[in-house]
Order: C-alpha cells, then structure tokens, then sequence
C-alpha cells in the first residue's frame, strides 16, 4: 500500500492503544496519550529515547509552572501568552526546546479546566505516562538491517573487483574503452550502507563499536585509493613500450580483483614484495618514456600496498 511504511503503521497501533487505555481509565484528554505517541515515534530506537526525555521534562515543568502562573496570575490570554514568551527561552537554555509543543498543550489544559489541584496533575501526568510508554512499546520493534547491509556488502565487492579487473585489463589492452562509472557507483553504495549501518547502530542502545562501519569505513578509504590510480593506470596503459613490470603488475591487478573477498591480505602482501624486488633487479631505463612509465608502475605499486594495508588493518 503506498505510504505505508513500518513507521506508520506502528504510529497508528500505538496511538490507537494509547487513546483506548486513557480512555478506559476515564482520563481527561485522553486524546493527548495518542497525540504524545504520534510525536515520539522516531526511525531509531536511540532517537526515541532523546524525544521522549524533551518532551517529558517539558510536559511535567510546564505543567507546574503553568499551575502556579495560573493560580498566581489568573487564566487570562494574556498570561498565557506572557507564558510562552518566559517558558520557551527556558526550554532553549536547557536543551529540550523540542518538547515545547506537547508543553502548551498540556498548559492549554490547565487553561481549560483552570483548577490547579492534585486531581488535575495526576490526571495529566497519567495521560502523558500512557503516551510515553506505549511510544516505547512500539518502538522497542524494530526492522533488522542486517540483510540489507550484507547485500551492500556483496555489492560494493563487485564493483571493486570490475574497478580492479578494468585496470588489469588498461595494462594489457591499451584500446580499451572503460567509462569508471563503477567510482561513482560505488561511493552512492558506501554513503548508503553508512546511513543503513547508523540507523542500525542507533536501534542498538548498547552497542558502542560496529564492525560492519569499520568495514565500511575501511572501503572508503580503499576507494580514495582506487581513485588516484585511474590517471595513473590511464598514462601507463597509453604507453606502447613493452615492460616485463607492467604485465607482472597487470597480473596482480588481476589476482586481488579475484581475491576481493578474501581476507588473506598477507599473501598478496608477499607477492607485492616480490614484485618490488623485481623491480630493483631490473636494468636502469634506456629513455625517458620508460623512465616515466616505471616510475608511474612504482606508484601504483605504493598505492596498491596502501589499498591491501588498509584492509589488513581491519583483519587484524
């Protein structure tokens, strides 16, 4: 059904119950428990918690204060009014500004009945208890991500290893058409599974470290990588000298776009080094292109060390 979200329909369940309950209690506005409900339901069970703590605080100081005014000063407009221009600075000045709609509606209550009794607090002070709670009954229920952050997973590994395999191949063919929209591609996946992962993270109270952030984490800083070494493999792959070091790095371009998922970086780490010592065992370059493009094969040999180091971190 269009609109009907997970959040809409816990909002209508809760604030249905919450209006029956007050109601059967023979609570006065017993409408406000629904109203208080439709306010506190958030996305995260993190942000529910912060917005029922303003808008409890708030309820329960204007509620008293908005007695004592009353009583002090009359129920007039007027010091309804005065109220609001004297209550919401001091809403602001201890952070829970965000509780001052359901503040005045309970002041417009004792506006209505204009008796500052026992009675009338408690009243309130049920209806805004049944209110809360049943916001975190209905929000203590929450979808699991998990499946959805472990697809980002599998996606993000694909798009690396065609990233990987492209630049393989700009080794090997210098006419290949490549147009990199993996990049972009994968930075919209990355920024996606961050803002999945922090919903997620905020519907565990207790949960102080998330692997799969790290994980994350630790893809974004490959993928800034990934992105310095597209000029490079470009300016290398436009050369037509044939150097043993481009193939040899070619192939190991290769073999980690096949190994994206692994998480054995230190066998890559070896071949890497094997590879440098090739390098250093080669005779020094006859011109300048070829001085160029081994000094280019160096770099992207400094880069890929970084890309493999950065998820051995992780593993480690």
């Amino acid at each position: 059904m269009i609109g009907m979200g997970y959040r809409t329909i816990k909002t209508a369940i809760g604030a249905g119950l919450a209006m029956w309950i007050a109601s059967t209690l023979q609570l006065e506005f017993a409408t406000f428990a629904a109203i208080i409900v439709i306010m506190c339901i958030e996305t995260t069970k993190k942000r529910t918690l912060y917005t029922i703590k303003d808008k409890l605080f708030a309820s329960i100081l204007s509620l008293i204060l908005g007695m004592i005014v009353f009583e002090l000063l009359s129920y007039h407009p007027i010091v309804f009014a005065l109220f609001i221009l004297l209550f919401m600075p001091i809403l602001v000045k201890i952070r829970i500004q965000s509780g001052f709609i359901t503040s005045m509606v309970v002041l417009l209550h004792i506006y209505t009945v204009q008796e500052a009794s026992i009675r009338v607090f408690l009243n309130e002070l049920a209806v805004i208890s049944i209110g809360i709670g049943i916001a975190l009954l209905v929000n203590s229920i929450m979808p699991s991500f998990k499946k959805d952050i472990e697809n980002l997973k599998s996606k993000i590994e694909e798009k690396y290893s065609t990233i990987l395999f492209e630049f393989h191949a700009h080794l090997k063919d210098r006419n290949r058409k490549w147009n990199g929209q993996e990049i972009t591609e994968s930075d919209t996946i990355i920024n996606q599974a961050k803002a999945t992962i922090i919903q997620d993270i905020e519907n565990h109270l207790l949960r102080e470290e998330n692997k799969d952030y790290n994980y994350f984490k630790m893809r974004a800083d490959q993928l800034e990588i990934l992105k310095r070494m597209i000029t490079i493999v470009g300016i290398v792959s436009a050369s037509e000298l044939h150097i043993k070091q481009k193939e040899m790095l070619a192939d190991f371009f290769l073999n980690i776009s096949q190994n994206v998922r692994s998480n054995n970086v230190n066998v890559a780490l070896e071949k890497l080094t094997d590879y440098e010592e090739s390098i250093r065992e080669t005779e020094l370059p006859k011109s300048r292109e070829e001085f160029e493009v081994r000094a280019n094969l160096y770099y992207l040999n400094f880069e890929i060390k970084n890309y493999l180091i950065i998820k051995q971190k992780l593993m480690s």
